[in-house]
């Protein structure tokens, strides 16, 4: 009877409850991904998960595209409830490479969106870091550089060497992450093989470079974001995590999950 009394003590509120199993508190490490939802799915899910949330990404050019009152609800609500807001690098990509760098970046401050993703997925930059940060900055915009082309495959090693050199460039001009690509399949592709297999190797080697609070690893499906959090624990920063798998992601980062209770949570202690 008495243990019964305790955890109902323990158990009144959820938050309170997953606190007394002896799961830590953790500021938000998930990017989550807007492809094109319907407004109605992105507000519920942010009203449902916006303090797990470290940044919404308003992903590819399908907010540019949609009805503006729905890209600006979307907007609206995430500013409502504390979410920060970045673009993916797809607009940045096409703006810079028709000579409407500028255009873009002040469309991008007017919504009210407070960062951009920038590289050279599909197209040659016209700018270098220092000259991109300086202009996003002039309206009010921080950076996050994407390293890593959209059709090149797998990265080899001399590729890697590259895009850690140039990571590190965008680092010193001013930006923020660094974010390395992985597309929506996480396969053939960046850090990962034709089977999805995560080169861990490689993605040490970005963590090393860059620090693991500055690197940003998209992890557009279960094995890659389970691979990520297995590999470098609870404060790996996840990007491309679609809406409706947030809360997974996230209950497997604290140890919740049944596949990561062993070695994320079981050898914590619990709380008297």
């Amino acid at each position: 009877m008495s243990d019964t009394r305790t955890l109902t003590a323990a158990s009144s509120g959820t938050h309170r409850f997953v606190r007394s199993l002896g799961v830590p508190d953790l500021t938000p490490h998930t990017s989550a991904f807007d492809p094109g939802y319907d407004v109605a799915s992105v507000v519920s899910h942010l009203e449902q998960s916006h303090h797990l949330v470290s940044r919404l990404k308003l992903s590819m050019a399908c907010w540019l595209i949609a009805e503006e009152s729905a890209t600006r609800a979307k907007i609206d609500a995430a500013r409502r409830l504390g979410v920060p807001l970045v673009t993916g690098g797809g607009p940045y990509e096409v703006a810079q490479d028709r000579g409407r760098l500028d255009d873009f970046l002040a469309l991008v401050s007017s919504l009210g969106i407070d960062r951009i993703e920038a590289g050279e997925g599909f197209t040659r930059a016209r700018f270098g870091p220092t000259e991109v940060v300086a202009r996003a900055r002039s309206y009010g915009l921080e950076v996050q550089a994407e390293l890593g082309s959209k059709h090149g495959g797998t990265f080899t090693p001399e590729v890697i060497g590259e895009l850690i050199d140039t990571g590190r460039r965008w680092l010193d001009a001013g930006a923020e992450q660094v974010v390395v690509e992985a597309r929506e399949s996480a396969q053939e592709i960046g850090l990962f093989d034709g089977s999805g297999h995560l080169n861990f190797r490689a993605a040490e080697a970005f963590a090393k470079a860059f620090g693991v609070e500055r690197t940003v690893f998209e992890a557009p499906n279960k094995k890659s974001q389970f691979d990520f959090l297995d590999h470098f624990g609870a404060e790996a920063n996840l990007s491309n995590v679609r809406m409706e798998e947030l809360l997974r992601v996230e209950i497997y980062r604290r140890g919740l999950h049944s596949d990561a209770y062993g070695h994320l949570l079981a050898g914590r202690p619990v709380p008297a």
